[in-house]
């Protein structure tokens, strides 16, 4: 009986691990994704088939918006940012405590053109962020949130 417990913590723990790898991996992306359209191309799609948490949503929701950038037609850049925006809000509507979410809206509202409107929170996620960071653990996060000053 020992036994089967065992191997089922080590699974949970090897699970964790797995998992905050593959976070870890989707903050390094995030960050390339402005200036490498394969990565943010790469990472909607692998977000995409996934059905996600709202940190994953909120990820997806931040790569669409950066394709934006990506895109050359104007109706396929404002479609496809206001995709990205409706995922972030959505993720933030489910989860609005997690400081990770708040920076990705704040990341795409600090760097997406003003006359696409989005730039009603950055005050308020600042803040937010600046008064929740003693709770991030993660390093690239944490050097991510001192980035977006």
């Amino acid at each position: 009986m020992k036994f089967l417990a065992i191997i089922v913590a080590s699974a949970l723990l090897w699970g964790a691990k797995a998992s905050e790898t593959d976070m870890e991996r989707i903050r390094v992306n995030y960050v390339k994704a402005a200036s490498d359209k394969k990565v943010c191309g790469a990472m909607i799609d692998e977000l995409s088939e996934t059905h996600r948490s709202p940190l994953h949503q909120a990820y997806l929701g931040g790569f669409k918006a950066i394709w934006a950038k990506h895109a050359f037609n104007p109706f396929a850049k404002l479609a496809t940012f206001n995709k990205g925006k409706k995922y972030i809000e959505q993720a933030v509507s489910e989860d609005p405590q997690n400081v990770e979410i708040r920076f990705i809206r704040l990341s795409v509202q600090k760097n997406c053109p003003s006359f696409l409107g989005y730039d009603s929170q950055i005050e308020k996620d600042r803040q937010f962020i600046v008064a929740n960071r003693g709770s991030v653990t993660s390093a690239q996060l944490k050097k991510m949130l001192e980035d977006i000053r």
